[in-house]
């Protein structure tokens, strides 16, 4: 469902992780901006694995609290 909040997270992390994989295939050596950059881009991935686990908890709340 596009107006989901999970949805638009999921895009975002899906977004992240392919631009980190190119990062890993680049045939150069990585520089300490491309590292910095990549280590930016793994918090951002965990801080957002964050966000969809709260909406995961609320919404399992909300169904528990309805069936009650």
């Amino acid at each position: 469902m596009m107006t989901d909040p999970a949805f638009g997270i999921k895009h975002q992390v899906e977004h992240l992780v392919a631009i980190q994989i190119d990062t890993l295939r680049k045939q150069s050596s990585l520089t300490s901006e491309d590292l910095d950059e990549y280590h930016s881009r793994s918090e951002e991935i965990t801080a957002l694995y964050r966000q969809l686990d709260e909406i995961s908890r609320e919404r399992f709340h909300y169904v528990h609290q309805k069936a009650s």
